[in-house]
């Protein structure tokens, strides 16, 4: 844990927010997994197929390597696809389409990171002109950003389903305490809240 290894940093967050992320499926009902539980309709396997096609993008097209060799699926991001479309899956789409084309995005993201170096140069074809070079590096701390932040989204969506919490699986990074403490804790909470609105 002393010497530095910054690659082996960055893809070690990079694999802890990705196995949360499958992590929160596991145990649901298709209902469960689908179901929109926000006002802009956040859900978990939406979730996943999202950081799926922002891998296969940011860590395939970015640097030259495509994921898709034909038509890509019809909620690519093109131009012609339905806003949104990357934030949930069909009827037709499964679990297990959508959780394999995620660990598909994590094979071709490391053939990627075996191939090239942090500093290797790349192009965001979606961005802007001015901006589109890139490093492997900035792509790869953007990834991580963009997959742990969904990962919360994902925390929350769970524990609204099922009570089910944590950030990995055997390690929940929760102080101790059953169900009585947490609902005294959250009783605390309001109290508090309540307090500061009424000064």
């Amino acid at each position: 844990m002393t010497e530095p290894n910054p690659e082996g940093d960055l893809l070690r967050y990079l694999q802890d927010a990705r196995d949360t992320l499958l992590w929160k499926l596991d145990g649901l009902s298709e209902y469960d997994i689908r179901r929109p539980l926000t006002p802009t309709g956040t859900n978990l396997l939406g979730l996943v197929k999202h950081v799926a096609g922002v891998e296969l993008g940011y860590f395939g097209d970015t640097f030259g390597r495509p994921f898709f060799d034909g038509e890509p699926p019809p909620w690519w991001y093109t131009e012609d696809a339905e806003p949104n479309s990357d934030m949930w899956a069909t009827a037709d789409e499964s679990r297990e389409e959508i959780v394999g084309l995620y660990q598909q995005a994590w094979e071709h993201a490391d053939g990627t990171f075996a191939a090239l170096t942090l500093d290797a140069i790349g192009h965001v074809p979606w961005w802007p002109e001015e901006r589109r070079e890139v490093t492997l590096h900035h792509i790869l701390v953007r990834v991580i950003s963009d997959t742990q932040r969904h990962a919360g989204h994902a925390d929350i969506v769970r524990e609204l389903i099922d009570g089910n919490v944590g950030f990995l699986k055997g390690n929940d990074s929760l102080p101790p305490g059953d169900q009585a403490w947490w609902e005294e804790h959250r009783r605390r909470l309001e109290s508090v809240a309540r307090q500061a609105e009424n000064g």
